[in-house]
Parts: structure tokens; sequence; C-alpha cells
């Protein structure tokens, strides 16, 4: 019992470690200014001025 406990404690530093991965292949591979470039033009529709 105690191996789950340790495991709970320390969960959140896998999910951060595992995000931040997956954030750094989405910026190597480009998508950061794909959805960048949605989401601006989101913001403009829904304002109006695009």
């Amino acid at each position: 019992m105690d191996f789950w406990k340790i495991c709970r404690k320390n969960l959140w530093v896998c999910g951060l470690a595992l995000g931040m991965m997956f954030l750094g292949l989405g910026a190597a591979q480009g998508d950061f200014g794909v959805i960048f470039k949605k989401a601006v033009m989101i913001c403009l529709e829904c304002i109006g001025i695009g």
C-alpha cells in the first residue's frame, strides 16, 4: 500500500513533465503557429472586425 501513496504524491510531476513534452513536440512541429492563427481568426470573428 505504501507504493500507491508514493505514486499519488508524485503523479502530478509525471503529468506536468508529460504535458511539457507534448507542448514541446507540438511547437517543434510548427503547430503553435497554426493554433495561434485559428485563435486570432475566431477572436476577430466574434468581435466582428474580420
